[in-house]
């Protein structure tokens, strides 16, 4: 990752200013409005200070392959440990409602959702309302939960990941909030806060159809198949709404079929996924977003153990 994008996630993360990140990094403003704008780079103290910064507030070291080599072994092992992680998950209703409160929470705050995870919580599984709350926002957290119960559900029974599974998981995220739920959009779009184009609308049911191609022939990098699908299938934006939310539906039944548990995208670390996605997506360089993945991954393995 750029020192650039390091420095714009800790401000996104922090509130700073331009000029109070300088003050934090012992730089005159000119250097940091430099370095943020990528017209220059930091010398050794100051690259290091950042890295230091970055992982302070990301929790996240900076990328290198024994470290990202170290994460794919532990997902493997523990892969090991589990003959069946959907069956692990489907005979410990504590753990199945741990993935459906951890995924539905984080994946709706992702996009904008402001239900709290108690709140989440009180919604999907005591039906409760929430006073002063939209009832958009209730309505999309027992969507999102009707739509784990569905995907686990399928891929219980050995089902296929095909286009016919990512049209019912919109159907039931998008139920009462949109029209035409489960059909590919027929309008341009663009990504919230990205400068990635998406794909011109009368070109999404070919390109749907080859990335469902590319998946069957994927090799046997795990966590590499799972950041290409991701990106390719944001990129995509095959529907007019919910492209995130199915998305990540969309990698946690990859995942599951995989024998990895879901993959938990966390609210607070949000920076940090649109910044690895858009890599991937703009300069074809998919390692921040496997590292992010492959941390994610790990985080499932916690609730399952």
């Amino acid at each position: 990752m750029k020192f650039s994008d390091k420095l714009k996630i800790i401000q996104q993360l922090t509130d700073l200013t331009q000029e109070e990140l300088a003050d934090e990094l012992d730089v005159s403003f000119p250097t940091i409005n430099s370095w943020i704008n990528n017209r220059s780079t930091p010398r050794k103290s100051s690259a290091e200070h950042i890295n230091a910064l970055y992982k302070k507030h990301t929790g996240q070291e900076s990328i290198s392959d024994s470290a990202f080599s170290a994460k794919k072994k532990i997902i493997k092992d523990k892969s090991k440990e589990y003959p069946n992680v959907l069956d692990s998950i489907l005979k410990n209703s504590d753990i199945y409602d741990s993935f459906l409160l951890n995924l539905t929470y984080n994946s709706n705050s992702i996009e904008g959702n402001t239900l709290t995870e108690p709140e989440t919580a009180a919604v999907i599984f005591d039906n409760s309302t929430i006073p002063n709350k939209d009832l958009v926002e209730l309505i999309e957290a027992k969507n999102h939960r009707t739509a784990l119960d569905f995907l686990f559900d399928y891929l219980k029974e050995g089902n296929e990941i095909n286009e016919d599974l990512v049209s019912k998981l919109h159907e039931k995220v998008m139920n009462g909030i949109l029209p035409k739920a489960g059909k590919y959009r027929t309008s341009s779009v663009r990504i919230a806060g990205s400068n990635v184009a998406t794909v011109n609308p009368a070109s999404v049911p070919r390109k749907m159809k080859e990335l469902f191609q590319e998946i069957k022939n994927q090799n046997n990098d795990i966590v590499y198949n799972l950041a290409y699908t991701h990106a390719q299938f944001e990129k995509i934006h095959p529907f007019i709404d919910g492209n995130g939310r199915v998305g990540r539906l969309l990698m946690n039944a990859q995942s599951l079929k995989l024998n990895l548990p879901p993959v938990i995208i966390e609210n607070n670390k949000k920076h940090i996924y649109y910044q690895a996605l858009n890599t991937a997506q703009k300069e074809k360089n998919f390692k921040p977003l496997q590292s992010f993945i492959a941390d994610s991954l790990i985080k499932g393995f916690k609730i399952l153990h």
